[in-house]
């Protein structure tokens, strides 16, 4: 071999060499890739192939977040993954309507009237709770009428199944792990039991549907009986109600049309500008 021959084997075995360590290298990488999409797949899952497996590990992190082990045995044993809630998940087309369409769907005259004569009926109620918060008894009687039609459709679905599988579903994780967490403090603190616990499908409780992490917020007892009950106690439930919009900056006496510092209040109560629009308007029918 003379060195010109020698220099080009040299050469093919360096770039031998080059491709082994570069394929090794991408083998390395694709290992290191496999592992940590295995490890994200543990964590959360788009079927309930592992949901069994996630919620038994985690419950110990919800006992290291200080839910007590009484409480977890009580609130998620025997829980099992909602197909149904997820399919409610990916098909939320209401607040896509115009708010003509909106308004047309979810209000009409006899929701209207009865929000009135339920107004008059309470008077003594709503004369507390605008003396005391500050927000008109039109702004939580259209909340109250628009959310489950003033407690009659509260929903029935158990809230700790929904949102266990809402914690467990990638789409939303730590937004649900956050109100599951929250909603075993509401069965933790004694407000309610599981069983008890009962709402729409994303896990909204109560006549005027709060969020766990609200309800353990702003949630009162209003009524004085011992327990926050946002499902079955009316007091509760508009005091509560009141509270939230007062601790998110309710400007007393003063009015809440569009460019107006209780309108943003009213999106702090949910922040699609159908919904906040049509709260608005009831509201301002209700008062005539």
């Amino acid at each position: 071999m003379n060195m010109q021959e020698f220099g080009v084997f040299e050469s093919f075995i360096d770039k031998v060499k080059f491709k082994t360590r570069k394929a090794g290298l991408l083998l390395g990488a694709g290992l290191v890739l496999l592992g940590v999409s295995s490890a994200q797949a543990a964590t959360c899952g788009d079927t309930g192939a592992g949901f069994d497996r996630w919620l038994a590990s985690y419950k110990k992190t919800l006992q290291s977040q200080g839910i007590s082990k009484a409480t977890l045995n009580r609130s998620l044993n025997g829980i099992t993954y909602n197909r149904k809630v997820i399919g409610y998940d990916r098909n939320q087309k209401s607040f896509k309507l115009s708010f003509d369409e909106f308004y047309k769907l979810r209000v009409n005259n006899a929701l209207i009237n009865k929000g009135r004569k339920l107004m008059k009926k309470h008077n003594a109620l709503f004369n507390r709770i605008e003396n005391e918060f500050g927000v008109p008894r039109e702004i939580i009687t259209a909340i109250w009428g628009l959310e489950t039609g003033y407690g009659r459709g509260i929903g029935n679905m158990s809230t700790i199944r929904s949102l266990a599988t809402l914690a467990y579903d990638c789409r939303r994780a730590d937004f649900f792990r956050n109100e599951l967490y929250h909603a075993l403090l509401i069965v933790q603190k004694g407000d309610l039991k599981p069983s008890e616990m009962k709402g729409a499908w994303a896990g909204e409780l109560g006549q005027t549907q709060f969020l766990a992490s609200s309800y353990i917020k702003f949630a009162i007892d209003y009524s004085g009986d011992g327990k926050r009950d946002l499902l079955y106690n009316t007091s509760d439930t508009l005091a509560s109600t009141a509270h939230f919009l007062m601790s998110y900056g309710w400007q007393p006496g003063q009015s809440w049309g569009p460019g107006t510092p209780n309108y943003e209040v009213i999106r702090s109560w949910n922040r699609a500008g159908v919904y906040v629009k049509t709260i608005q308007i009831m509201a301002e029918k209700l008062s005539k």
